[in-house]
């Protein structure tokens, strides 16, 4: 009786008829069914590691919320005639004309990952949900937990350091703005945070309709909430201190020639006054002749006056121009429920897994492994 229930157990699953095609291959499912019955009690037991497995690892995931904005920017046309420059400029008799963007909507994943970017909202001021915490984002940051797998893993780099702080003494660490040589010099800490910060804050662009989507995750929702809207605060200020910066360079210079050239007419103009209350009754040629050449001079002044103060009202009209206007499509609310995947199929995935792991070597890999073994010997 033993050996015919060993025979059957022996079975082989996949059979290849005769005549058939080479990559035909029939299955033999009692044969299937009957091995699965055989082994179910390691599969009951891959089903409990997995269990166990897949609870530890599911309470040691902090929860994580995530919180999404959506901006729709409206840039600047390109047109010419349109806008206040070009109708300040219409107006005073000036010609207008629009300059193309050097900045889009599409740069906003780079602001928000670039590093000055990140630096300044370290400085933000948080407050978790429950009034506990209430400190600035970079001290936050030390507050959120890590599974504890990521100790394991940082261990061998701890060590090496501890290692080298020992051998090579203590280092003082850099301030997280400190500049050397016009380039940004950070400790070690405040790179792993600022590396933290860079995966947790995202941007998303759509390039038909230039709709930018902000996304932030962190481990408290009200914290998360409030990071999203310094975040959109934030790219809003980059993106119009870029816009505007040449039109603003413009405006400051076109007022010190404004000032310089108003101080140069009214000059003229005194001299002309001066001159001609001095010399009211004298008909000489050439007093005549002095006077209007002063006459000329403050003219001339005057029209080069004139000009650039047509062109700074141009040029104030044209920062405003500059500005873009951000539609906020959906604002940052608090999230009532985590986001990422969940404890529950965290845990029936590696139950899963465990059992398909199981089945499968005891149907498939065992023989594999024994025909591999046999080719050897």
């Amino acid at each position: 009786m033993e050996e015919k229930k060993t025979d059957k157990m022996e079975q082989p699953l996949f059979t290849r008829p005769e005549g058939g095609e080479e990559d035909e291959v029939t299955i033999d499912w009692m044969a299937l069914i009957r091995r699965i019955l055989a082994i179910r009690r390691k599969l009951y037991l891959a089903a409990a590691v997995g269990l166990v497995a897949g609870v530890i690892i599911a309470l040691s995931i902090p929860k994580q919320y995530t919180v999404s904005v959506t901006l729709s920017p409206e840039m600047g046309s390109g047109k010419s005639g349109g806008g206040l420059a070009s109708m300040a400029a219409s107006f005073l008799g000036g010609g207008g004309s629009d300059s193309p963007d050097a900045l889009n909507a599409t740069l906003a994943p780079d602001i928000v990952a670039s590093t000055p970017f990140l630096l300044e909202l370290f400085d933000a001021r948080v407050r978790t949900a429950d009034g506990k915490v209430d400190t600035t984002l970079v001290a936050y940051l030390d507050e959120q937990s890590a599974p504890w797998w990521s100790y394991i893993l940082r261990a061998p780099g701890m060590a090496v350091g501890g290692i080298k702080s020992l051998l090579g003494g203590d280092k003082k660490e850099l301030p997280a703005d400190s500049l050397a040589g016009g380039s940004i010099e950070l400790s070690e800490k405040e790179a792993g945070k600022l590396q933290s910060l860079r995966q947790s804050v995202l941007a998303n662009v759509e390039k038909k309709t230039s709709i930018t989507t902000l996304t932030v995750t962190l481990q408290d929702p009200k914290v998360t909430a409030t990071v999203a809207d310094s975040v959109v605060s934030k790219l809003q200020q980059y993106i119009t201190a870029y816009r505007t910066r040449k039109a603003k360079e413009d405006c400051r210079y076109l007022e010190q020639l404004y000032r310089e050239r108003q101080a140069e007419y009214y000059e003229a103009q005194q001299r002309y006054a001066n001159y001609v209350d001095a010399n009211s009754n004298v008909v000489f040629q050439s007093t005549l002749a002095e006077r209007e050449r002063l006459q000329n001079d403050m003219s001339l002044a005057y029209q080069v006056y004139s000009q650039v103060a047509q062109q700074l009202q141009v040029a104030r009209a044209k920062v405003q121009e500059e500005k873009p206007v951000f539609a906020v499509v959906e604002p940052a609310v608090v999230p009532r429920e985590p986001s990422g995947t969940s404890r529950k199929v965290i845990v029936l995935g590696l139950v899963f897994l465990a059992v398909a792991g199981v089945a499968a070597w005891e149907l498939l890999g065992k023989d594999y492994w024994q025909k591999f073994r046999s080719a050897l010997s």
